[in-house]
């Protein structure tokens, strides 16, 4: 348990030598893709507050921006070094000196040096805590990609290494060549392909488990529905089919049923939906992220709600009874998942 203040927060070990808090905080909304980015001291003010309330878990890329959200996360937490574990990520074809993004992915070795280095000078850290794939490149074998990353942990650049959203043959093979420390895929109550092979990999080979977007982009907090409009132009779930006017009219008995557990638990459907995930395996730690500070604590107070084994043999039931309506992501962008 980490004290912070008047805040108790629980912390989980994503691996035997990766101890991070239970909840942590995904920071790419701070910069891109949920309308305009923040005001920079804002943006500062909440990575902070988050430190306050006992957060250690920070998640970051190169490609939020690109650049930008490093550099916002870099500043926020210089006064944290040692306190606190930074992840960012790769893997995506950025001009690592000008940030022009070229389109595509790119995990070519001499790309991912580059890439390390401009994240080193933009977090202002000597060594990336966390390094993920961002996307598996189908041009470099994964193997060569684990290669880089296990000669960048020997130079003292990385701690640990992890994959975002690969498949379980995938992250076999890039666990044989350098011990993968984390998998990150988008899990909550509705989007569950993980449960498929994923965790059960992650549980034989010791494999923390980080899924994002663990509000179902903030669907599931009970705040959207098919009334709500989000910003033109710069918000990614105007692209989401999910997020249809359609899709979220169905959708909402997912959010009534979190509900329900909410009103009796004097708590919220956020709560319960991170609750719910935390209940999943004791590896697993999510990274929802805020732009708002109610958010943020009520995000955190989800480390504290306990779900019991009849409570989650409700939820169980009644979702498997729910079809969630509409894909997660367009066609072009769910084919680099899971590869």
């Amino acid at each position: 348990m980490k004290k912070t203040g008047t805040i108790t927060m629980q912390t989980r070990k994503l691996v035997s030598n990766l101890e991070v808090s239970a909840i942590g905080f995904g920071c790419m909304g701070l910069s891109v893709g949920y309308g305009p980015a923040v005001d920079k001291t804002h943006g500062i003010a909440l990575i902070r507050a988050a430190v306050e309330r006992g957060v250690t878990f920070f998640d970051t890329a190169e490609t939020y921006g690109p650049f930008a959200n490093e550099e916002l996360v870099g500043e926020a937490l210089a006064p944290f070094k040692g306190r606190v574990v930074i992840a960012t990520k790769f893997g995506w074809d950025i001009d690592p000196d000008t940030g022009k993004h070229h389109g595509g992915l790119n995990s070519r070795p001499e790309q991912i040096r580059r890439a390390v280095e401009g994240s080193l000078k933009r977090l202002q850290i000597e060594s990336i805590d966390l390094l993920y794939q961002h996307r598996v490149d189908p041009d470099v074998p994964i193997e060569d990609v684990a290669g880089v990353v296990k000669d960048l942990i020997a130079q003292g650049k990385v701690k640990h290494f992890g994959l975002s959203e690969a498949a379980a043959s995938t992250i076999r093979r890039a666990h044989a060549v350098q011990p993968v420390a984390a998998i990150q895929s988008e899990y909550s109550l509705w989007w569950r392909r993980p449960e498929e092979e994923v965790l059960s990999t992650c549980a034989e080979l010791g494999i923390g488990f980080v899924p994002y977007s663990p509000l179902g982009k903030g669907f599931l907090t009970g705040a959207i529905d098919e009334k709500t409009r989000f910003s033109e132009g710069n918000d990614i779930r105007n692209t989401i089919p999910r997020f249809s006017a359609d899709a979220r009219k169905s959708n909402q008995a997912l959010v009534d049923l979190l509900a329900r557990v909410a009103a009796r638990k004097h708590s919220t459907p956020a709560r319960i939906a991170l609750a719910w995930l935390l209940a999943q395996k004791p590896w697993i730690v999510p990274i929802p992220g805020t732009t708002k500070l109610a958010r943020l604590e009520e995000n955190i107070g989800a480390a504290d709600v306990e779900l019991s084994r009849d409570e989650l043999r409700e939820i169980e039931h009644a979702a498997s009874a729910i079809e969630v309506q509409g894909a997660r992501y367009p066609e072009h962008l769910e084919r680099l998942s899971y590869r």
